[in-house]
């Protein structure tokens, strides 16, 4: 059981994690350039990135631009509730990334998948309510 300061730590921890991660995603020369990057890095790896046409690349800059704007949310006011809905979205994530491995995404993917795992299990673990004063 988190106490409410912990968790608060917790779900600004988690918003930190995805501005590091997402923050090139948000623009297509940011993106660019992290593609190539995971391309070199992933040569040889089990499943493969694929080449991006413009409405690709449109996704994943909405995702990334959308992931950004919640985790500077979180970052700058990390409610409870904030990260309540954040486990949702994790666990979602991780769903379909899962599904991706399954059907023959890069492997690169399982590393980003244990960390949606993580966060999203450990803020739905339940938060002690601060004691009230009558």
């Amino acid at each position: 059981m988190w106490s409410e300061s912990s968790y608060r730590r917790l779900v600004r921890a988690s918003a930190g994690y995805d501005i590091l991660v997402t923050a090139a995603f948000a623009t297509p020369w940011t993106f660019a350039w992290l593609h190539a990057l995971l391309l070199r890095l992933t040569a040889g790896w089990p499943g493969s990135l694929p080449p991006f046409a413009p409405m690709h690349m449109l996704m994943v800059n909405l995702l990334g631009s959308l992931v950004l704007v919640w985790a500077v949310l979180r970052w700058r006011d990390p409610q409870v509730r904030f990260g309540r809905y954040d486990a949702a979205a994790r666990l979602l994530f991780a769903t379909w990334q899962g599904y991706a491995l399954a059907h023959g995404a890069s492997a690169i993917i399982a590393l980003f998948l244990v960390f949606e795992l993580g966060f999203g299990l450990l803020q739905s673990l339940p938060v002690r309510q601060p004691a009230r004063i009558p």
